[in-house]
Protein backbone atom coordinates (compact mmCIF):
# COMPACT_ATOMS: atom_id res chain seq x y z
CA UNK A 1 0.00 0.00 0.00
CA UNK A 2 1.33 3.46 -0.88
CA UNK A 3 2.61 5.21 2.23
CA UNK A 4 0.52 8.34 1.53
CA UNK A 5 -2.76 6.39 1.14
CA UNK A 6 -4.95 5.87 4.19
CA UNK A 7 -8.09 3.72 3.78
CA UNK A 8 -11.30 5.21 5.20
CA UNK A 9 -12.51 3.95 8.56
CA UNK A 10 -16.11 4.16 7.32
CA UNK A 11 -17.78 4.74 3.94
CA UNK A 12 -21.10 6.08 2.73
CA UNK A 13 -23.84 3.84 1.31
CA UNK A 14 -22.92 4.58 -2.30
CA UNK A 15 -19.30 3.48 -1.79
CA UNK A 16 -20.41 0.40 0.15
CA UNK A 17 -22.80 -0.58 -2.65
CA UNK A 18 -20.13 -0.04 -5.32
CA UNK A 19 -17.58 -2.16 -3.45
CA UNK A 20 -19.84 -5.21 -3.02
CA UNK A 21 -21.43 -4.86 -6.46
CA UNK A 22 -24.88 -3.94 -5.19
CA UNK A 23 -26.99 -0.78 -5.11
CA UNK A 24 -27.90 1.68 -2.36
CA UNK A 25 -31.54 0.72 -2.85
CA UNK A 26 -30.73 -2.94 -2.20
CA UNK A 27 -28.79 -2.09 0.96
CA UNK A 28 -31.68 0.00 2.25
CA UNK A 29 -33.92 -3.02 1.64
CA UNK A 30 -31.55 -5.17 3.69
CA UNK A 31 -32.04 -2.74 6.55
CA UNK A 32 -35.83 -2.82 6.18
CA UNK A 33 -36.09 -6.60 6.40
CA UNK A 34 -33.60 -6.92 9.24
CA UNK A 35 -30.91 -8.57 7.15
CA UNK A 36 -28.31 -5.88 7.84
CA UNK A 37 -28.29 -3.88 11.08
CA UNK A 38 -28.75 -0.14 10.66
CA UNK A 39 -25.28 1.49 10.97
CA UNK A 40 -24.32 4.68 12.67
CA UNK A 41 -24.96 7.97 10.93
CA UNK A 42 -22.38 10.69 10.59
CA UNK A 43 -22.73 14.31 11.49
CA UNK A 44 -24.45 14.90 8.14
CA UNK A 45 -27.16 12.36 8.97
CA UNK A 46 -25.93 9.83 6.42
CA UNK A 47 -25.25 6.15 7.14
CA UNK A 48 -21.65 5.13 7.61
CA UNK A 49 -20.47 1.55 6.99
CA UNK A 50 -17.45 -0.02 8.65
CA UNK A 51 -15.39 -3.15 8.06
CA UNK A 52 -17.85 -5.59 9.69
CA UNK A 53 -20.71 -4.10 7.70
CA UNK A 54 -18.80 -4.67 4.49
CA UNK A 55 -18.08 -8.28 5.43
CA UNK A 56 -21.78 -8.80 6.07
CA UNK A 57 -22.67 -7.21 2.73
CA UNK A 58 -20.22 -9.43 0.90
CA UNK A 59 -21.74 -12.47 2.58
CA UNK A 60 -25.23 -11.35 1.57
CA UNK A 61 -24.22 -10.67 -2.02
CA UNK A 62 -22.44 -14.01 -2.49
CA UNK A 63 -25.24 -15.99 -0.87
CA UNK A 64 -27.91 -14.17 -2.89
CA UNK A 65 -25.93 -14.85 -6.07
CA UNK A 66 -26.00 -18.55 -5.13
CA UNK A 67 -29.80 -18.41 -5.11
CA UNK A 68 -30.50 -18.20 -1.41
CA UNK A 69 -33.57 -16.13 -0.59
CA UNK A 70 -32.98 -13.00 1.47
CA UNK A 71 -35.36 -14.18 4.17
CA UNK A 72 -33.40 -17.43 4.47
CA UNK A 73 -30.13 -15.50 4.70
CA UNK A 74 -31.55 -13.33 7.47
CA UNK A 75 -32.89 -16.30 9.40
CA UNK A 76 -29.59 -18.15 9.02
CA UNK A 77 -27.62 -15.19 10.34
CA UNK A 78 -30.02 -14.87 13.28
CA UNK A 79 -29.78 -18.57 14.17
CA UNK A 80 -26.02 -18.64 13.77
CA UNK A 81 -25.67 -15.63 16.04
CA UNK A 82 -27.98 -17.17 18.65
CA UNK A 83 -26.24 -20.56 18.65
CA UNK A 84 -22.67 -19.37 18.08
CA UNK A 85 -22.83 -20.99 14.63
CA UNK A 86 -24.76 -24.04 13.50
CA UNK A 87 -21.51 -25.58 12.25
CA UNK A 88 -20.22 -25.74 15.85
CA UNK A 89 -23.15 -27.67 17.28
CA UNK A 90 -26.01 -25.17 17.51
CA UNK A 91 -29.59 -26.39 17.43
CA UNK A 92 -30.76 -23.93 14.73
CA UNK A 93 -30.71 -24.70 11.04
CA UNK A 94 -28.19 -21.94 10.38
CA UNK A 95 -26.37 -21.31 7.13
CA UNK A 96 -25.38 -24.96 6.74
CA UNK A 97 -29.02 -26.04 6.85
CA UNK A 98 -30.06 -23.35 4.39
CA UNK A 99 -27.32 -24.45 2.00
CA UNK A 100 -28.47 -28.07 2.28
CA UNK A 101 -32.04 -27.10 1.41
CA UNK A 102 -30.82 -24.93 -1.45
CA UNK A 103 -28.77 -27.76 -2.91
CA UNK A 104 -31.81 -30.05 -2.81
CA UNK A 105 -33.91 -27.37 -4.50
CA UNK A 106 -31.30 -26.83 -7.21
CA UNK A 107 -31.13 -30.58 -7.85
CA UNK A 108 -34.90 -30.61 -8.36
CA UNK A 109 -34.63 -27.63 -10.72
CA UNK A 110 -31.88 -29.37 -12.69
CA UNK A 111 -34.06 -32.47 -13.05
CA UNK A 112 -36.95 -30.32 -14.26
CA UNK A 113 -34.72 -28.54 -16.76
CA UNK A 114 -33.52 -31.89 -18.08
CA UNK A 115 -37.13 -32.99 -18.50
CA UNK A 116 -38.00 -29.76 -20.29
CA UNK A 117 -35.00 -30.05 -22.61
CA UNK A 118 -35.94 -33.63 -23.41
CA UNK A 119 -39.49 -32.50 -24.22
CA UNK A 120 -38.21 -29.76 -26.52
CA UNK A 121 -35.85 -32.18 -28.26
CA UNK A 122 -38.73 -34.63 -28.70
CA UNK A 123 -40.93 -31.92 -30.23
CA UNK A 124 -38.16 -30.93 -32.63
CA UNK A 125 -37.45 -34.54 -33.59
CA UNK A 126 -41.03 -35.79 -33.84
CA UNK A 127 -42.74 -32.61 -34.95
CA UNK A 128 -44.43 -30.15 -32.65
CA UNK A 129 -47.74 -32.01 -32.29
CA UNK A 130 -46.36 -35.53 -32.18
CA UNK A 131 -43.72 -34.37 -29.71
CA UNK A 132 -46.37 -33.13 -27.29
CA UNK A 133 -47.21 -36.75 -26.57
CA UNK A 134 -45.11 -38.85 -24.22
CA UNK A 135 -42.46 -41.24 -25.47
CA UNK A 136 -44.67 -44.16 -24.49
CA UNK A 137 -47.27 -43.01 -27.04
CA UNK A 138 -45.01 -41.73 -29.82
CA UNK A 139 -43.01 -44.95 -29.78
CA UNK A 140 -46.08 -46.81 -30.97
CA UNK A 141 -46.73 -44.33 -33.78
CA UNK A 142 -43.25 -44.55 -35.26
CA UNK A 143 -42.95 -46.22 -38.62
CA UNK A 144 -46.22 -44.89 -40.01
CA UNK A 145 -46.11 -43.28 -43.47
CA UNK A 146 -45.35 -39.58 -43.29
CA UNK A 147 -48.50 -37.51 -43.21
CA UNK A 148 -50.76 -40.51 -42.56
CA UNK A 149 -51.62 -39.21 -39.10
CA UNK A 150 -53.83 -36.17 -39.05
CA UNK A 151 -53.69 -33.23 -36.70
CA UNK A 152 -57.07 -34.26 -35.30
CA UNK A 153 -55.68 -37.74 -34.55
CA UNK A 154 -52.81 -36.30 -32.53
CA UNK A 155 -55.11 -33.82 -30.78
CA UNK A 156 -57.39 -36.68 -29.73
CA UNK A 157 -54.43 -38.63 -28.36
CA UNK A 158 -53.27 -35.56 -26.46
CA UNK A 159 -56.66 -35.24 -24.75
CA UNK A 160 -56.76 -38.96 -24.02
CA UNK A 161 -53.30 -38.88 -22.48
CA UNK A 162 -54.31 -35.99 -20.22
CA UNK A 163 -57.34 -37.89 -18.99
CA UNK A 164 -56.26 -41.54 -18.98
CA UNK A 165 -52.49 -41.21 -18.98
CA UNK A 166 -49.88 -42.46 -21.48
CA UNK A 167 -51.09 -46.07 -21.38
CA UNK A 168 -54.63 -45.06 -22.31
CA UNK A 169 -53.38 -42.96 -25.21
CA UNK A 170 -50.99 -45.68 -26.39
CA UNK A 171 -53.86 -48.16 -26.48
CA UNK A 172 -56.07 -45.71 -28.36
CA UNK A 173 -53.26 -45.22 -30.88
CA UNK A 174 -54.16 -48.60 -32.39
CA UNK A 175 -57.27 -46.95 -33.82
CA UNK A 176 -55.32 -44.26 -35.63
CA UNK A 177 -52.68 -46.74 -36.82
CA UNK A 178 -55.43 -48.79 -38.45
CA UNK A 179 -56.97 -45.70 -40.05
CA UNK A 180 -53.58 -44.46 -41.24
CA UNK A 181 -52.77 -47.78 -42.94
CA UNK A 182 -56.20 -48.55 -44.45
CA UNK A 183 -57.35 -45.74 -46.79
CA UNK A 184 -60.80 -47.24 -47.37
CA UNK A 185 -61.35 -47.45 -43.62
CA UNK A 186 -60.24 -43.84 -43.23
CA UNK A 187 -62.68 -42.74 -45.94
CA UNK A 188 -65.55 -44.54 -44.21
CA UNK A 189 -64.54 -42.98 -40.90
CA UNK A 190 -64.64 -39.53 -42.48
CA UNK A 191 -68.08 -40.21 -43.93
CA UNK A 192 -69.54 -41.24 -40.59
CA UNK A 193 -67.82 -38.34 -38.81
CA UNK A 194 -69.49 -35.97 -41.26
CA UNK A 195 -72.84 -37.66 -40.67
CA UNK A 196 -72.47 -37.24 -36.92
CA UNK A 197 -71.51 -33.60 -37.29
CA UNK A 198 -74.69 -33.16 -39.32
CA UNK A 199 -76.68 -34.02 -36.22
CA UNK A 200 -76.59 -30.45 -35.02
CA UNK A 201 -78.97 -28.51 -32.79
CA UNK A 202 -81.53 -28.34 -35.59
CA UNK A 203 -82.03 -32.13 -35.40
CA UNK A 204 -84.40 -33.55 -32.77
CA UNK A 205 -83.21 -36.40 -30.59
CA UNK A 206 -85.99 -38.66 -31.93
CA UNK A 207 -85.27 -37.87 -35.56
CA UNK A 208 -84.85 -41.15 -37.54
CA UNK A 209 -81.46 -39.93 -38.76
CA UNK A 210 -80.10 -40.23 -35.23
CA UNK A 211 -80.74 -43.97 -35.03
CA UNK A 212 -79.53 -44.45 -38.60
CA UNK A 213 -76.19 -42.75 -37.97
CA UNK A 214 -75.83 -44.68 -34.68
CA UNK A 215 -76.23 -47.95 -36.58
CA UNK A 216 -73.61 -46.84 -39.10
CA UNK A 217 -71.23 -45.88 -36.31
CA UNK A 218 -71.71 -49.24 -34.64
CA UNK A 219 -71.10 -51.12 -37.88
CA UNK A 220 -67.97 -49.09 -38.56
CA UNK A 221 -66.57 -49.65 -35.09
CA UNK A 222 -67.12 -53.39 -35.47
CA UNK A 223 -65.27 -53.34 -38.79
CA UNK A 224 -62.46 -51.28 -37.28
CA UNK A 225 -62.13 -53.68 -34.38
CA UNK A 226 -61.88 -56.57 -36.83
CA UNK A 227 -59.10 -54.81 -38.75
CA UNK A 228 -57.23 -54.16 -35.50
CA UNK A 229 -57.45 -57.85 -34.59
CA UNK A 230 -56.41 -59.03 -38.05
CA UNK A 231 -53.40 -56.72 -38.11
CA UNK A 232 -52.21 -57.90 -34.67
CA UNK A 233 -52.58 -54.50 -33.06
CA UNK A 234 -54.63 -56.01 -30.25
CA UNK A 235 -51.71 -58.29 -29.38
CA UNK A 236 -49.48 -55.21 -29.28
CA UNK A 237 -51.96 -53.76 -26.79
CA UNK A 238 -51.30 -56.68 -24.45
CA UNK A 239 -47.56 -56.13 -24.79
CA UNK A 240 -48.03 -52.43 -24.06
CA UNK A 241 -49.90 -53.20 -20.86
CA UNK A 242 -47.14 -55.55 -19.78
CA UNK A 243 -44.50 -52.93 -20.58
CA UNK A 244 -46.41 -50.29 -18.64
CA UNK A 245 -46.77 -52.56 -15.63
CA UNK A 246 -43.05 -53.24 -15.74
CA UNK A 247 -42.27 -49.51 -15.80
CA UNK A 248 -44.88 -48.65 -13.15
CA UNK A 249 -45.23 -51.64 -10.83
CA UNK A 250 -47.30 -49.66 -8.33
CA UNK A 251 -49.82 -48.31 -10.85
CA UNK A 252 -51.95 -51.44 -10.71
CA UNK A 253 -52.88 -50.54 -7.15
CA UNK A 254 -54.11 -47.08 -8.18
CA UNK A 255 -57.84 -46.72 -8.41
CA UNK A 256 -59.75 -44.45 -10.71
CA UNK A 257 -58.23 -41.04 -10.53
CA UNK A 258 -55.01 -42.42 -9.02
CA UNK A 259 -51.71 -42.60 -10.81
CA UNK A 260 -53.36 -44.03 -13.90
CA UNK A 261 -55.95 -41.25 -13.92
CA UNK A 262 -55.88 -37.71 -15.20
CA UNK A 263 -53.06 -36.81 -12.86
CA UNK A 264 -50.51 -38.68 -14.92
CA UNK A 265 -50.47 -36.13 -17.67
CA UNK A 266 -47.82 -36.14 -20.38
CA UNK A 267 -45.01 -38.57 -19.90
CA UNK A 268 -46.54 -40.11 -16.75
CA UNK A 269 -45.57 -37.05 -14.76
CA UNK A 270 -47.95 -35.90 -12.03
CA UNK A 271 -49.81 -32.92 -13.50
CA UNK A 272 -52.85 -32.68 -11.24
CA UNK A 273 -55.02 -34.54 -8.77
CA UNK A 274 -58.28 -34.83 -10.74
CA UNK A 275 -59.97 -38.15 -11.12
CA UNK A 276 -60.83 -39.45 -14.58
CA UNK A 277 -64.47 -38.46 -14.20
CA UNK A 278 -63.53 -34.98 -13.00
CA UNK A 279 -61.19 -34.52 -15.95
CA UNK A 280 -63.84 -35.66 -18.42
CA UNK A 281 -66.29 -33.25 -16.84
CA UNK A 282 -63.92 -30.34 -17.36
CA UNK A 283 -63.19 -31.07 -21.06
CA UNK A 284 -65.78 -29.29 -23.24
CA UNK A 285 -67.30 -30.99 -26.27
CA UNK A 286 -69.71 -29.06 -28.48
CA UNK A 287 -72.09 -31.95 -29.08
CA UNK A 288 -75.77 -31.37 -29.74
CA UNK A 289 -78.41 -33.40 -27.87
CA UNK A 290 -79.03 -35.35 -31.08
CA UNK A 291 -75.39 -36.25 -31.42
CA UNK A 292 -75.15 -37.28 -27.78
CA UNK A 293 -78.21 -39.49 -28.28
CA UNK A 294 -76.56 -41.00 -31.35
CA UNK A 295 -73.51 -41.89 -29.24
CA UNK A 296 -75.74 -43.48 -26.59
CA UNK A 297 -77.54 -45.59 -29.18
CA UNK A 298 -74.24 -46.75 -30.70
CA UNK A 299 -73.01 -47.77 -27.23
CA UNK A 300 -76.24 -49.68 -26.62
CA UNK A 301 -75.76 -51.59 -29.87
CA UNK A 302 -72.21 -52.45 -28.87
CA UNK A 303 -73.38 -53.63 -25.45
CA UNK A 304 -75.95 -55.93 -27.09
CA UNK A 305 -73.23 -57.49 -29.22
CA UNK A 306 -71.20 -58.19 -26.09
CA UNK A 307 -74.17 -59.85 -24.43
CA UNK A 308 -74.78 -62.04 -27.49
CA UNK A 309 -71.13 -63.12 -27.62
CA UNK A 310 -71.19 -64.07 -23.92
CA UNK A 311 -74.15 -66.38 -24.36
Amino acid sequence: MHASFMPPRQVKIGDAAAFVGSTPRAIRHYHEIGLLPEPERGGDGRRRYGYEDMIRLLWIRRMADAGIALDDIRDAFTEDAASAGADSGGDGEGIAGVLERLEESLAEQEAELRRQRAAVRRMRAEGSRMGLLSDFVTERLKGLPEGSLRQADLDTLLVTERIFGPLGAALQAARFIALATHPALRAESDRIDDAEEGLDDSVAVDDPRVAHVAAERHAFESTLHGVIEESGLDEEDDALCDAWDALHPDSSDAGEGGEEGAGLGSGGRDAGSMSVLEAIGKMPYDFSPARLRCMELAQELAARDVLRSDR
